[in-house]
């Protein structure tokens, strides 16, 4: 064992000496807009609970529900005996919610992606992405084996380059010698983690239909705060029977835990025979399923849209006071506000002295963004109030004071 950790030793110095050392916060209070971390009650600025559903009395009461009534544990894949009442019926309630004929739910929004883009693409065929897709996004790319294209982010331009391209190739055929276009799948984030901003859906989707693709729309972070029925950025674009595939996860604006594929009904039964996350998996547990179905069901209720309200009106504040602290303006449609700094040194010292401080906004660094472009990635939830943006702005302000200017930032 000795090598092995010498070994492991050197890596991890490698990783603290270039500032890219990450370590668990060991966090001893609820989901929520306090987080109580080495027994500090912080203003928490970085969850992505966006409508303040993860300690919310209707999901923790289904929750509970659940295991009275079907037991801690689903006991096997859904293909065995897994498959449980409470497994359909949030599918059920998820196909309505986002419009689609049918739902797959997995156990992450992680194996959710990876199982369908595995199910669908093989050798031969083309994924093309967006530059800023999300990680797993780019795992999936590597495991199904298809041609990988990257297009430079939201640029319709490039993408259709990349799609012109796709079309001279040929695939074989499974049964026989003759050669057929391959498959050809465009993946976009509809609103972006990291930047915050939104992507281009309906460019996209006349492009793929022009060009003969397939699109698949992660909606990780637009469930719940677009559209009316708050289904995502698909459905507020008039999307919904145009996109092959939507995404989502259900352990931010949703409040829960576990991803899903939605899209029609052939889609959801392929999947289900071939997405091999979800085959080779145990069932989620039955409480994650029960409080993501009540959280669905609070987000189409007048509780829900009052919720999107405030944090819209919160959003906005929170763009304020960081104009106030000298942060350049951000034009971001969503809950997420970004502040790139660029050096990862300088991101984690300012992440230190906003904690200091008393509020909690991590420093975000590669690999989750490209190496240089470190930033604070600051978040607010339905929860948060005006008094706890006037505390963020006086933190900032402290910040500021006691090293070099948080606004060269």
């Amino acid at each position: 064992m000795t090598g092995f950790n010498q070994q492991l030793t050197a890596e991890l110095s490698v990783l603290r000496e270039t500032d890219l050392l990450r370590e668990l916060r060991r966090v001893e209070s609820p989901a929520g807009t306090r987080a109580v971390i080495a027994g500090r009650e912080l203003l928490n600025f970085s969850s992505n609970d966006y409508l303040g559903l993860a300690n919310h009395p209707a999901l923790k009461a289904a929750a509970i529900q659940a295991v009275e009534q079907w037991g801690a544990g689903s006991g096997a894949s859904r293909l065995v005996c897994g498959s449980l009442a409470v497994h359909h019926e949030l599918e059920e309630a998820l196909a309505a919610f986002k419009g689609t004929e049918a739902a797959l739910a997995f156990s992450t929004g992680y194996a959710a992606a990876q199982g369908a883009i595995v199910a669908l693409l093989g050798k031969g065929d083309v994924l093309i992405v967006d530059k800023l897709i999300h990680a797993c996004i780019v795992d999936a790319a590597k495991l199904c084996g298809a041609k990988l294209r990257v297009f430079r982010h939201n640029d319709l331009n490039d993408l259709e380059v990349k799609l012109k391209w796709a079309a001279k190739q040929t695939r074989n055929a499974e049964r026989g010698t003759r050669n057929l276009r391959p498959r050809v799948l465009i993946i976009t984030e509809s609103v972006f983690s990291m930047d915050g901003d939104l992507a281009p859906l309906r460019n996209l989707v006349e492009l793929k239909e022009r060009h003969g693709a397939w699109l698949m729309v992660d909606e990780a972070h637009a469930t719940g705060l677009f559209g009316e029925r708050r289904s995502g950025l698909v459905e507020e674009f008039g999307l919904t029977g145009r996109v092959e595939i939507q995404m989502a996860t259900l352990g931010k604006a949703v409040g829960a835990a576990g991803g899903a594929i939605c899209g029609s009904r052939k889609l959801v039964d392929l999947l289900a025979n071939r997405a091999r996350s979800f085959v080779f998996s145990t069932a989620p547990v039955p409480a994650a399923a029960a409080a993501a179905r009540a959280g669905l069901e609070l987000i189409r209720s007048q509780e829900g849209e009052t919720r999107r309200q405030r944090l819209w009106l919160l959003v906005e504040e929170l763009k304020r006071v960081l104009i106030n602290a000298g942060f350049p303006p951000s034009a971001v449609r969503a809950p997420i506000v970004p502040v790139l700094v660029g050096a990862e040194a300088r991101a984690m010292n300012l992440s230190g002295a906003l904690r200091e401080a008393g509020a909690f906004v991590p420093a975000i660094r590669y690999p989750t963004v490209a190496r240089g472009a470190a930033r604070l990635r600051f978040t607010v939830s339905a929860d948060h109030t005006a008094e706890d943006l006037a505390a963020l702005g006086e933190t900032l302000a402290a910040t500021a004071n006691r090293q070099s200017p948080i606004a060269n930032a």
